[in-house]
C-alpha cells in the first residue's frame, strides 16, 4: 500500500487508540512492503531513514518515490544535481530494506528517445554502498513503444505497470523485478477490488516471480521475450481514496500465499 499516516484508517485498519508513532511499526508487519509517497513532495533527513528501518521487522521493503524536482523537467538529462541531492539526503541508511526508488513522470511528459536515455544513464547501480534498483512509471502514451523497452531493457530499469483509468498499461518486464500500481480499486469496496479482479492478479504476480509475463496484459513491444528468471514482484495498492487499500493488499496476500 501507499504510505501509513492516513486519518481514516484509524480504528478501521489500525486498531482504536493506536498511537500514531507507533502506525509504521504496526503496518510493517500486516504488509511486507510499503510505497512511500512523501519522499516525492519533501527531502527528508537520514535520521527519518533510520528511524524507519528501526521500527520495521528485518525482512522489510520501503520503496521510496523520487523527488519531484528530478522528473518535472522540461530537460531531464539536466537532473544530475537534484538526483544526487535526493540520493545524499540519507536514502542508503535503510540499507537492505531500501526498495526500488520510483521515478514517477506528469500526464504531459512525452517520451524525447535521447533525452529519456540521458536520464536513465543518471540512476547509479549503488550508493554509499546499497545496491539501487529504479522503476519508471510513465503517463504519457509516447511511451508506450518498443524504443522505450529496449532503453529501459539496457539500463536494467523496470517499467512500472499501471492498472488505471487514463495512464497507459505498459507490462513490458524489463528490469530483475516487477513492480505493479493498482489504481482502479474502489473505497465501496471491502477489499479494494473485486474478488474476481484479485484472482487475477495474485495469478499475474505469480507468474511474474516465476519468470513469466502474463498474456493477458497489454505490452509496448510484445516481441521483447526478457530472460526467464526468478523475480521479486512489487504490488502496491494505490487507489484515489484509499480508505480499502490495505484490505486489498491483504485480500491479495492470502490468494498468493494459497489462502484463498
Amino acid at each position: 500500500m501507499g504510505g501509513w499516516t492516513f486519518e481514516p484508517w484509524e480504528g478501521t485498519f489500525y486498531p482504536e487508540k493506536l498511537a500514531r508513532k507507533r502506525q509504521l511499526e504496526y503496518a510493517a508487519r500486516q504488509v511486507p512492503t510499503i510505497e512511500v509517497n512523501g519522499t516525492y513532495y519533501s527531502s527528508f533527513k537520514e535520521p527519518t531513514f533510520l528511524k524507519w528501518a528501526a521500527e520495521t521487522p528485518d525482512d522489510f521493503v520501503l520503496s521510496l518515490k523520487g523527488n519531484r524536482f528530478i522528473t518535472n523537467r522540461r530537460v531531464l538529462a539536466e537532473a544530475g544535481e537534484s538526483l544526487a541531492r535526493f540520493l545524499g539526503s540519507g536514502v542508503a541508511a535503510l540499507g537492505p530494506k531500501l526498495g526500488p526508488l520510483l521515478w514517477q513522470f506528469a500526464p504531459t511528459k512525452k517520451f524525447d528517445p535521447e533525452d529519456f536515455a540521458a536520464f536513465l544513464a543518471l540512476l547509479p547501480a549503488t550508493h554509499d554502498g546499497v545496491a539501487l534498483r529504479h522503476a519508471i512509471e510513465l503517463r504519457h502514451a509516447s511511451f508506450a513503444v518498443p524504443e522505450l523497452v529496449a532503453l529501459a531493457h539496457r539500463h536494467k530499469v523496470a517499467i512500472v505497470f499501471a492498472d488505471h483509468a487514463k495512464y497507459p498499461a505498459i507490462a513490458d518486464v524489463t528490469g530483475d523485478f516487477v513492480y505493479a500500481r493498482l489504481q482502479t480499486g474502489a473505497d465501496d469496496n471491502p477489499h479494494c477490488y473485486p474478488d474476481a479482479a484479485l484472482d487475477g492478479w495474485a495469478a499475474r504476480a505469480k507468474i511474474w516471480a516465476a519468470g513469466g509475463v502474463p498474456d493477458d496484459l497489454p505490452r509496448a513491444d510484445p516481441s521483447f521475450a526478457p530472460e526467464k528468471k526468478p523475480r521479486d514482484v512489487f504490488v502496491y495498492f494505490i487507489t484515489e481514496g484509499k480508505l480499502r487499500a490495505p484490505f486489498g493488499a491483504g485480500a491479495l496476500m492470502a490468494r498468493v500465499d494459497g489462502q484463498k
